[in-house]
């Protein structure tokens, strides 16, 4: 799995990292497939200035798959809490993707 990262007004420190890395590993078992090479997840976390407190900081979740791209998008106030929202809204997308793959292999046979 090849996880790329990028911040945007904002640091996390060691101990959101590896607990974000954690979050990033829970995604893998609902999919083989994001264990394998080809596969990209790619997180960006943004801070800007909003007028609406909670909305100060958005992370946005891609995950490359082989001939699918899933996506999630959150805006909470603390980068873990998006984190954490974005994996939820993935999660299904997740389950679909793998059930999508499975069933066109079991009908091909």
């Amino acid at each position: 799995m090849n996880v790329q990262h990028f911040e945007k007004g904002l640091r996390y420190s060691d101990k959101d990292l590896l607990i974000l890395v954690r979050k990033i590993g829970r995604l893998a078992t609902y999919c083989n497939r994001l264990k394998n090479a080809d596969s990209l997840i790619r997180v960006e976390a943004e801070r800007r200035p909003t007028k609406k407190q909670r909305d100060q900081v958005k992370v946005m979740m891609t995950v490359e798959l082989p001939r699918k791209m899933l996506r999630a998008e959150s805006r909470r106030v603390h980068p873990l809490d998006a984190v954490d929202r974005c994996i939820e809204k993935l999660e299904p997308q997740i389950k679909r993707y793998k059930e999508m793959r499975t069933g066109k292999r079991a009908s091909n046979r």
